[in-house]
């Protein structure tokens, strides 16, 4: 961790040409399951702001779900079942969609409705389609509003929050930072609810076994779907792309401009971008497998090499070549991912064994490596 005087400096619209904005259900929709419209106003004015001093705004929008619960009368927020889960968000996103594009046309803006499921961008030409969309709107002065499409997204299917959605979406767009509008104001040293010493974490250059441990699971609203683990989640993704992400407070109104004011808030450090291709494989979430190293292959890794089957010591899943696996050391904390040049049946017959052993084990000419360098990515 390190300190800042002003972090909130990084997502001014000078330093930050594009900028993700997500807002939680737990902001966007009361109690009683009705948009805070007085609230979202603001975020609105900020959002006019921000773009006539040119930075170009991406909108990532939970609520939906909550605001059809109340329309169909759903018990849990929506979110008994998978089935409520779809039917709500079928009603509250043509609530949702016409709310923001009525605030954002008052301040002469033009809103454009984006709904995406986890495979629109685990698969790299809907990535790239999906890329291309957002790169032309935020080029015309639109303000993209988007959500995922809770209403056909199955389980396996799922960002499951909006965080690491928002996240994605910041990769697909380009953007130099992420903000998390929350209903706490950053990441503690403790659970603050708990702990009354708990202390604000202000910067994060790296997100390790200590910032880890920090994380909270819960969604204090009940209506949300994320908490601290998925944000942290979120800022790995955002940091891999190169973009800073910030989780501030959404309690208050005018929320980006107060926090451009006090920077109070949780940022973490956007790391050097790596090539397209990797920041997606970054960014992907349905990994198929986990193959688990010992520390001389974390430290090979870290000098840029190839992970070869000598540093195997577990291999788990179901995977076959090409598939996306987590590389995880010997502390379980996962460092990089790649793609799988064995499927997992041979992968547990090499594991721990030696390249010139290959060809005996497997009967023909070994691949040079369990995972390539040049189809990894450190985390």
């Amino acid at each position: 961790m390190a300190t800042s005087p002003h972090p909130a400096d990084r997502f001014a619209p000078s330093a930050c040409p594009r900028l993700v904005v997500k807002i939680g259900s737990a902001l966007l929709v009361d109690g009683e399951g009705h948009v805070r419209r007085a609230w979202l106003e603001t975020v609105v004015a900020d959002i006019a702001a921000r773009l006539a001093q040119g930075q170009r705004i991406a909108i990532v929008s939970s609520g939906a779900i909550a605001l059809g619960a109340k329309r169909l009368q759903l018990a849990g927020n929506g979110r008994a079942s998978l089935d409520d889960a779809q039917a709500a968000a079928a009603v509250g996103q043509i609530a949702l969609s016409h709310c923001w594009a009525e605030l954002l046309h008052a301040q002469g803006l033009s809103a454009a409705q984006i709904l995406v499921t986890l495979d629109d961008l685990e698969d790299r030409r809907r990535y790239l389609n999906a890329m291309a969309t957002l790169d032309r709107l935020l080029s015309l002065g639109a303000v993209p509003v988007i959500n995922e499409n809770d209403s056909v997204a199955t389980t396996e299917i799922r960002f499951g929050d909006n965080d690491r959605l928002a996240a994605r979406v910041a990769q697909a767009a380009g953007a130099h930072g992420v903000i998390l509008l929350s209903d706490v104001d950053g990441l503690y040293t403790a659970n603050p609810g708990n702990d009354p010493s708990a202390e604000l974490v202000s910067e994060v250059a790296r997100i390790d076994g200590r910032i880890l441990a920090m994380a909270d699971r819960g969604s204090a609203s009940g209506m949300g779907s994320g908490g601290m683990v998925s944000k942290l989640e979120a800022a790995r993704i955002a940091s891999a792309a190169g973009a800073h992400l910030a989780i501030a407070s959404g309690r208050r109104d005018h929320p980006l401009t107060a926090f451009a004011a006090d920077g109070r808030g949780t940022v973490f450090l956007g790391r050097r971008s790596s090539s397209a291709r990797k920041v997606w494989l970054a960014g992907r979430l349905a990994t198929r497998g986990r193959i688990v190293i010992d520390a001389g292959a974390v430290a090979a890794l870290e000098q840029g090499r190839s992970l070869l089957p000598a540093g195997a010591t577990d291999i788990d899943g179901r995977f076959a070549r090409g598939d996306l696996v987590e590389i995880a050391g010997p502390n379980g904390h996962v460092v990089a991912r790649g793609l799988a040049e064995y499927d997992a049946g041979e992968a547990r017959a090499i594991a721990g064994r030696r390249s010139e052993m290959l060809p005996e084990i497997l009967g023909y000419a070994p691949r040079a490596a369990l995972v390539h360098r040049d189809h990894m990515v450190l985390l």
